[in-house]
């Protein structure tokens, strides 16, 4: 398989250190030809994940998107949620055809509140069997220090799942596989939810004690939305059937790694809301995406019809949307909890 990369943050640029590793050729776009010029020059990213070099023979950089797709097989898309409608404004709706698209967004797409296979099938007839995601529990400082790692890949097609895992298989990164495709997704919208109001709490200055109870009450609420949603897979004490263990680490294990890591830009994000930034100041002084924020309204319009119990994300909704006092906020909180 010839690969492609959209997006150049530090998840995209970590999926290239991975593919690279093993040897692979990449086709990758980055939208500044600067930044590009400088990689060419210094072999690594200078903006994210700087501390990983890269051959750059190894490397077809470009600005323009079409590039990468009509060069590649399999194209992973490693662009923030907000930011893919303008990213794939393509006027060729065939440009897809006969590709593999891999998702590493972790997010909804705020504009219309749709899954990325959603969009794709919408306005380029994607079909769900040519579709499939890579999602952790993975960050990507860490993948690119090389510590072990592992990496969910979901589709429905399992042997072509398979086949592209393999690419991504390292001596610091495992594999896992799983059919699961909205369910993973959603998962990891939602955890990011969840992670923002973990940082809510740290900066509020809750202890770990109470950070337990609040995490082990958004995994519950989690599986609720799940299994209202009409996924199948969240079930627990099924550790030998990686398509039914909602306690594995694409679902749980996400949720664990994103609320509790320093690394996490959701958590980060949250906690600076707790101690008093407000949603434009946090935003500004982060130099990353907090897909939390936008999923945190998109979530809440989609269980409009869903009506899933999600006080814990709601709550988070309120607090960047519509200005609830954080402490407010989790005065309520508290007494919900069990």
């Amino acid at each position: 398989m010839n690969f492609g990369i959209l997006g150049s943050g530090s998840w995209g640029t970590a999926l290239a250190k991975v593919l690279t590793d093993n040897g692979q050729t990449i086709y990758w776009y980055n939208r500044s030809q600067k930044a590009i010029d400088q990689m060419m020059l210094r072999r690594h990213n200078a903006h994210y994940l700087s501390a990983a070099y890269f051959d750059t023979t190894q490397l077809k950089l470009t600005t323009n998107v079409a590039e990468v797709i009509a060069q590649s097989d399999c194209i992973i898309i490693a662009i923030p949620s907000a930011y893919v409608e303008s990213t794939l404004s393509l006027p060729d709706k065939n440009i897809f055809a006969g590709k593999k698209i891999v998702s590493a967004v972790k997010g909804i797409l705020p504009s219309n509140t749709l899954l990325l296979n959603d969009y794709l099938k919408s306005e380029f007839s994607v079909a769900l069997e040519d579709y499939f995601t890579i999602l952790g529990p993975c960050h990507a400082e860490e993948v690119a220090a090389e510590k072990l790692s592992y990496l969910t890949f979901s589709g429905i097609d399992e042997m072509t799942t398979h086949h592209i895992a393999q690419y991504f298989k390292t001596d610091y990164l495992n594999t896992v596989e799983n059919s699961d495709i909205y369910g993973v997704q959603y998962a990891a919208v939602l955890k990011n939810i969840y992670a923002v109001g973990a940082g809510m709490a740290h900066g509020l200055d809750y202890g770990d004690n109470f950070l337990s109870v609040l995490i082990a009450n958004c995994a519950d609420e989690m599986a609720g939305f799940l299994k209202m949603a009409g996924i199948k897979n969240v079930e627990v004490g099924h550790i030998n059937n990686r398509n039914h263990n909602y306690a594995s680490s694409v679902y749980l294990g996400d949720l664990l790694v994103t609320c509790y890591s320093l690394f996490s830009r959701n958590r980060t994000f949250g906690n600076m809301i707790g101690k008093g930034y407000s949603v434009k100041s946090a935003q500004i002084e982060m130099s990353m995406v907090a897909e939390g924020y936008n999923a945190s309204k998109s979530i809440y319009i989609i269980n409009q019809t869903i009506k899933a119990a999600m006080p814990i994300a709601e709550t988070v909704y309120q607090v960047l949307w519509n200005g609830l006092d954080v402490k407010e906020a989790f005065d309520k909180i508290e007494p919900m909890l069990v």
